[in-house]
């Protein structure tokens, strides 16, 4: 559970959904980004809600601290196991944990949760989709120049196909993807587009990506990105992570001008 919610763990604070679906974690920032951890309800052994749905607020790195309170000095093999109970609106989220016959009770005050942006991204509007092997976008990520203040992503049903770029100190540097290559497992871009977007807020996805097997890249009709990515936690159960990001629309237009 830790590894799902670290890759989303760019801010302090997150807002929790409960439904009987699973949870589903969010974190904002500027207005631009936002990262959502979905956790199903399979993953659990046991998950049980008595409302149709639970919403709170809660700081999400004195979560991530509880749920790695045995730290690396766990004994090699041993599992932790977890319980958490939220009694409802104002109570705090009750972590229980146990490795080795060690118990430990945690509590986390939870606040009035916030309402949350709503980026719009429906699948209808989707222009571009490329599914990829994570390992490619890792190396791609690694070599790109982080001087840049942004990323342009172009994507087409021509080439160069996949291209991210970036502008930094050292001049542009390009990074191309070609349909056919084995890392690609799926293409589907319907027409040229090329968006870009501020590095400092792409950065918080590498986390998600580092942990993850496979990513969707997904473009709308307004340049908006979403970015999903496929992780397997330590049983090989699979969790996903989205992040939607903001075209920026400022530097397109430092750029062109």
């Amino acid at each position: 559970m830790s590894t799902i919610l670290k890759a989303v763990h760019f801010k302090e604070t997150a807002l929790v959904i409960a439904s009987a679906m699973g949870l589903k974690v969010t974190v904002e920032d500027s207005k631009c980004i936002q990262a959502n951890a979905f956790l199903q309800a399979g993953i659990f052994q046991e998950f049980l809600i008595k409302e149709e749905q639970v919403t709170f607020k809660i700081n999400l790195t004195v979560l991530l601290e509880c749920l790695n309170i045995f730290g690396s000095s766990s004994t090699p093999g041993s599992t932790t196991a977890l319980r958490m109970c939220y009694a409802g609106y104002g109570s705090p989220l009750v972590l229980m944990l146990e490795e080795g016959g060690v118990l430990t009770n945690c509590s986390i005050k939870t606040q009035e949760p916030d309402e949350t942006l709503d980026f719009n991204f429906c699948s209808t509007n989707v222009i571009n989709k490329i599914i990829m092997k994570s390992e490619c976008l890792k190396e791609a990520f690694n070599e790109l120049d982080m001087t840049s203040e942004i990323l342009q992503i172009l994507m087409s049903p021509d080439k160069p196909y996949f291209r991210l770029s970036t502008f930094g100190n050292a001049g542009s540097t390009h990074s191309d993807f070609p349909k056919e290559s084995d890392m690609v497992e799926a293409f589907n871009c319907t027409q040229t587009q090329t968006n870009r977007y501020k590095v400092s807020l792409l950065k918080p996805s590498v986390k998600a990506l580092s942990s993850s097997v496979r990513v969707s890249i997904r473009t709308d009709n307004r340049g908006f990105l979403s970015l999903q990515f496929m992780i397997k936690n330590e049983d090989g159960q699979v969790c996903f992570v989205e992040y939607y990001c903001a075209p920026d629309e400022d530097m397109e237009e430092d750029y062109d001008s």
